[in-house]
C-alpha cells in the first residue's frame, strides 16, 4: 500500500504529531510525505521530513498558496495527488482536521476519524462516546483518508532517514479563503501536546489568580506543560488553548497531575492514556481516583503548596 502522510510544520520544523502519524502509516505500507508551504521555511521542513526514519520519498510543495496551510487551497493539492496513492493520513490535530475532510469530500470516499490502532489493511480502531469504547470499523472505499491520534502511536525517528526530496504542484489558491492573522498564546513552557509532564487544575482552583499561584510554580518546578478542565476554562481561570478533554486537547505525557479535578468522562477522554496519573482532590469519591494511580484525598490548597515546595 502507498501512503501519503501530511506534514505539519512550523518555521521550519516538523511537529510531533507528524512523527507519530508516519509510524501509523508505516504499519500500512510505504511512507510519503508532503510538506506544503512557501519559501525557505517548507524547504527547511522538508529537508528536515527527509530525515525522518522510514521515509522513502518527501513531495515539496512550494507555494504562497500554501504558507499558512488554507485547508480550501491544501485539500485540492491533496487530492490531485492521491491519484497515485491508497491512503491518505493526516495528524487528528487542528491542521488535520480541518484538511482531511476536505480531501475525503473531493475524493467522494469516507474520513476514518481519530484511529488509535491498525487492525488491518482497511480495519481499524478508533474512540467513541468520549473514549468509553473502541469501535473497530473497516472502510470498503479504494482509498483511505485517515486522522492518526498521535498519543496512540510511538514517534518516528526523527533522523536516520534520507529520503529524497521531489517538487510537485497543485492548483494553488482556490480563491475560497485567505489568510488575514494568527494570534497565538507564547509560552517557554513545553507544548501541551508533547509535554512529558502536565500538571492540570480545575474548577476547584476558584479563580485565575489562584489558578497562576498554584498550578504555574508547581509546572515550573517539574519543568511542565500547564493543562486545565473544561471547567476551569469556562470559568475564566486560563485560556481555551490550555484545554484538556474531548472537546479539548489529547495528551499521554508520563506524568498527569491532575489538581482539583472531579474527572468528568469528557477530561478523562484527553489524558487518560497518560502512563502516571496523580490526583489531588479532597473528594474521596471523585471519578478521577478511578484512573489515577496515585491519589491524594486532601485539600488542594494545603497539598500543592507543601509539594511545591518539597520538590
Amino acid at each position: 500500500m502507498n501512503v501519503l502522510v501530511l506534514v505539519e510544520h512550523e518555521a521550519g520544523a516538523v511537529k510531533d504529531a507528524t512523527l507519530a502519524t508516519v509510524t501509523a502509516a508505516a504499519e500500512l505500507g510505504t511512507v510519503h510525505l508532503l510538506v506544503a508551504g512557501e519559501g525557505t521555511d517548507a524547504k527547511d521542513a522538508a529537508d528536515a521530513a527527509a530525515k525522518i526514519a522510514g521515509v522513502e520519498k518527501v513531495l515539496l510543495a512550494a507555494d504562497a498558496a500554501y504558507a499558512h496551510q488554507l485547508a480550501e487551497n491544501v485539500a485540492p493539492l491533496l487530492a490531485g495527488l492521491m491519484d497515485g496513492y491508497d491512503a491518505l493520513l493526516a495528524p487528528a490535530t487542528t491542521t488535520g482536521k480541518n484538511i482531511a475532510p476536505r480531501v475525503a469530500a473531493l475524493l467522494d470516499v469516507m474520513q476514518i476519524s481519530d484511529i488509535t490502532g491498525i487492525v488491518g489493511p482497511k480495519t481499524f480502531t478508533r474512540p467513541i462516546y468520549a473514549g468509553n469504547a473502541i469501535a473497530t470499523v473497516e472502510s470498503s472505499d479504494e482509498k483511505l483518508v485517515i486522522t492518526v491520534r498521535g498519543t496512540a502511536f510511538g514517534k518516528a525517528e526523527a533522523q536516520g532517514g534520507s529520503a529524497p526530496v521531489e517538487e510537485v504542484s497543485g492548483s494553488g489558491d482556490a480563491g475560497l479563503s485567505s489568510f488575514v492573522g494568527l494570534e497565538a498564546s507564547a509560552s517557554e513552557r513545553p507544548d501541551l501536546t508533547s509535554a512529558g509532564i502536565v500538571v492540570s487544575g480545575g474548577r476547584a482552583l476558584k479563580d485565575a489568580e489562584t489558578f497562576d499561584q498554584l498550578i504555574v510554580p508547581l509546572a515550573d518546578k517539574l519543568g511542565a506543560a500547564v493543562g486545565a478542565s473544561r471547567a476551569a476554562v469556562d470559568a475564566g481561570y486560563i485560556s481555551n488553548d490550555y484545554q484538556v478533554g474531548q472537546t479539548g486537547k489529547i495528551v499521554a505525557p508520563e506524568l498527569y497531575i491532575a489538581i482539583g479535578i472531579s474527572g468528568a468522562i469528557q477530561h478523562l477522554a484527553g489524558m487518560k492514556d497518560s502512563k502516571t496519573i496523580v490526583a489531588i482532590n479532597k473528594d474521596e469519591d471523585a471519578p478521577i481516583f478511578q484512573v489515577a494511580d496515585i491519589g491524594l484525598v486532601a485539600d488542594l490548597f494545603d497539598a500543592v503548596p507543601e509539594l511545591t515546595q518539597k520538590i
